[in-house]
């Protein structure tokens, strides 16, 4: 059976989710997605050689900047305290992959900052190559675990 949508109201219109009733509990989400390159490009990636400057580097500061962001991005998602964003780089044979993982305490999850700290780390490393690179994929970005601990 299928479950009802949370963030619509009971006229089927888009609502934010009222979490005030629901106690503080430490959460984490883990998400991951990945990036498609040439192998040219990961070289350079390596080797700090892109005009952009440091990739990875750029990368992972404008992945927690967009996380601590979220809330002003997709309408309906809380405003969360973030207690750390990480940021993991896999760099392989043709691909970048990607591993956030986002942590507060709060009533609600915060497995959007994730989702979010992924596809945007994706998308500024396809900025930075897009000079170099036009065959670029972003490919597979999904929530991997999300947890939820003892309320305050």
């Amino acid at each position: 059976m299928p479950r009802k949508l949370t963030h619509l109201d009971s006229q089927g219109q888009a609502s934010m989710v009222d979490v005030s009733a629901k106690p503080a509990v430490r959460r984490e989400a883990v998400a991951t997605g990945k990036i498609v390159l040439q192998p040219a490009t990961i070289r350079l990636i390596r080797e700090n050689g892109l005009k952009k400057g440091d990739v990875l580097c750029v990368a992972r500061i404008a992945a927690i900047q967009a996380a601590k962001q979220t809330q002003l991005l997709i309408p309906l998602c809380h405003q969360i305290p973030l207690a750390k964003v990480q940021v993991d780089f896999d760099v392989q044979a043709k691909a970048i992959r990607i591993t956030a993982t986002a942590i507060t305490t709060a009533p609600t999850g915060v497995e959007m900052e994730a989702l979010t700290a992924v596809s945007i780390a994706a998308l500024t490393i396809y900025d930075m190559c897009k000079a170099v690179d036009k065959s670029m994929r972003v490919e597979g970005i999904k929530l991997v675990r999300k947890t939820k601990g003892v309320a305050l």
